[in-house]
């Protein structure tokens, strides 16, 4: 069975943790070189954010490529983003995920709920938003399924529409909430430190 193959992949990381304004961060250090920064909720362990980086060409360090949480944040150049800003009004895409479910919010969609349509396509293993109006279009994968080498499962997938905002959930499969939950045992085991007190401990 392909699940231990990412759990084994994060239990081999280095991994530092460091618990700042109610989170604990934890960073991964894999073999391969990667990257990956995860924040959770200290009083509820919900994801509240992870971010991936790798090498460039050159051997130094990547952009930060968020995969969950706010797609833009002052980390990730604040000078870029005041230079070339988007327009307030484009539709935008995130994902924002609760204990039980992956969850993508995108905002500013104004039209109502029946325009819309949200699928799963096997073949290529995404998910798929579409609108009869045909003003929006979006293909969007999960790399949660793919990492455990899962199938998707379209009776998981639902959407809701509010504040011109469409929300799309996917229940998450029994398998990765197992993994989640061994995996957090283990997260809590690390010593975290606070932050100022130096540098963060590795495991």
């Amino acid at each position: 069975m392909a699940v231990p193959g990412w759990l084994e992949r994060l239990r081999a990381a280095g991994k530092t943790a460091l618990v700042q304004d109610g989170k604990r961060k934890i960073h991964y250090l894999f073999e391969d070189g990667k990257e990956m920064a995860e924040e959770y909720d200290m009083k509820t362990g919900q994801l509240m954010s992870r971010k991936w980086r790798e090498k460039n060409t050159l051997g130094g360090s990547g952009k930060w490529q968020v995969e969950v949480g706010e797609p833009t944040s002052p980390l990730l150049g604040a000078l870029e983003s005041e230079l070339i800003t988007e327009s307030s009004s484009n539709p935008v895409f995130m994902r924002k995920d609760t204990l039980s479910s992956f969850q993508w919010r995108i905002r500013n969609l104004p039209y109502p709920k029946e325009v819309y349509s949200v699928s799963v396509e096997q073949e290529q293993r995404c998910c798929v938003i579409r609108t009869t109006n045909k003003k929006y279009y979006k293909k969007f994968s999960i790399p949660d399924l793919d990492r455990y080498h899962l199938p998707l499962d379209a009776a998981a997938l639902s959407f809701t529409h509010a504040n011109n905002t469409l929300i799309i959930t996917y229940q998450k499969p029994k398998e990765i909430l197992a993994a989640e939950e061994q995996l957090q045992k283990e997260l809590k085991k690390i010593k975290a430190v606070n932050s100022g007190d130096g540098d963060c401990k590795t495991q």
